[in-house]
């Protein structure tokens, strides 16, 4: 037997398991697409029309390399936040730079705070530098700011994840209550403020943005409401010796050229922005209403998607999604416990809406065995 190159190992330790198995894998093993796509908090709606007209504009333009600087996008943000470009780092969506993250703060051994439940993607980078997750139940189905607070003095946490609004429930907190846990952290702790679905909650939700700070990392995507998750693209405002902290171990190549275009163009194109997020609202409460005459309890949500109480627990909600699968309809669920009694349901175009309607009265009389 051949001998092979050993791991290292912290790499030789790790599961060999992904955050989330896609649609795509999931079609491939079905060997068959589904007819709604709304489990991934994609936006159907796609980007703006200003943005597809100025990416095949620059279609054959693609031969050569990107700005490694990003410097047009960087601009761009820091202009559209109120900030310098010097307070500005872009990544290959905000997953990308959550593995950064990971790496500057996280020594092996080192505690990092995060609610049960909570994105799992930085879970997956915390576990590839040898962090120590330490996991805070949701309480009443929004991230504990107490129970995180609490966690981060205990272990003396380097790093604490927060998304605001939150994925996989949709609440959110109000900006108060956001600056509020900012000023009870240790200054020696990072936050990493995740606001992936900050455009479509209420404006109340977002604090005023503060570069002064220097324990505090804001991210957004272009993914979510701006409907370009296919070029993985997004970016995090700090004070600016963090972005040059960034800066030392980032991917400069790691952005596409296409991707810091319609970055540039999707900023400039606001009036799209805000029909996306009315658009948004009117699905969720489409989803929502498709819930409640199900006999189903929708969550508040300030996302471009709606958690639904199934009324039972994690079993009975898996076999609701499962069903639902099997009718060709992709959703997700949250998995924690005290949030699996939910699946969660991504706004999607009206024919998506129509087939979910459709589908889970079924779906929900196969969970009950009817």
């Amino acid at each position: 037997m051949r001998l092979r190159p050993p791991l290292t190992p912290l790499i030789a330790a790790l599961p060999s398991t992904v955050p989330f198995v896609g649609p795509e894998a999931q079609e491939r093993d079905r060997g068959r697409p589904f007819r709604a796509r709304i489990g991934a908090n994609e936006s159907s709606f796609g980007p703006s029309p200003r943005v597809i007209a100025r990416m095949e504009s620059v279609a054959r333009d693609q031969w050569m390399y990107c700005d490694p600087d990003n410097f047009d996008l960087k601009q761009a943000a820091a202009t559209h936040l109120g900030v310098g470009a010097e307070n500005v780092v872009v990544g290959e969506g905000i997953d990308g730079l959550l593995s950064l993250v990971a790496r500057m703060y996280v020594a092996p051994g080192d505690a990092v705070v995060t609610s049960l439940g909570a994105y799992p993607t930085f879970n997956f980078h915390v576990a590839g530098v040898g962090g120590r997750l330490v996991a805070v139940p949701y309480e009443n189905d929004r991230e504990s700011l107490d129970g995180l607070l609490a966690a981060v003095v205990r272990e003396k946490a380097p790093l604490v994840y927060l998304s605001n609004p939150d994925n996989p429930m949709g609440s959110w907190w109000e900006a108060a209550e956001i600056i509020r846990f900012i000023e009870a952290l240790p200054e020696t702790t990072m936050l990493v403020l995740d606001e992936a679905y900050g455009e479509l909650g209420p404006a109340s939700a977002l604090p005023p943005i503060d570069v002064s700070r220097p324990n505090v990392v804001r991210m957004r995507t272009f993914s979510k409401a701006y409907g370009l998750a296919g070029i993985r693209c997004g970016y995090a405002v700090a004070e600016p010796q963090v972005i040059r902290d960034f800066e030392k171990i980032r991917n400069h190549y790691g952005v596409s050229r296409m991707a810091q275009i319609a970055g540039v163009e999707a900023l400039a194109d606001q009036a799209f922005l805000e029909s996306v997020v009315t658009r948004v609202a009117a699905g969720r409460r489409r989803i929502a209403a498709i819930a409640e005459a199900n006999g189903l309890e929708p969550l508040p949500s300030a996302t471009n998607f709606v958690t639904i109480d199934c009324g039972s627990d994690g079993a009975f909600a898996l076999k609701v999604l499962q069903g639902l699968l099997s009718r060709d309809v992709f959703i997700r669920k949250p998995m924690a416990p005290g949030l699996d009694r939910c699946i969660r349901v991504s706004v999607g175009l009206d024919h998506e809406l129509d087939i979910f309607a459709e589908e889970l009265p079924g779906a929900l009389a196969a969970a009950r065995g009817n």
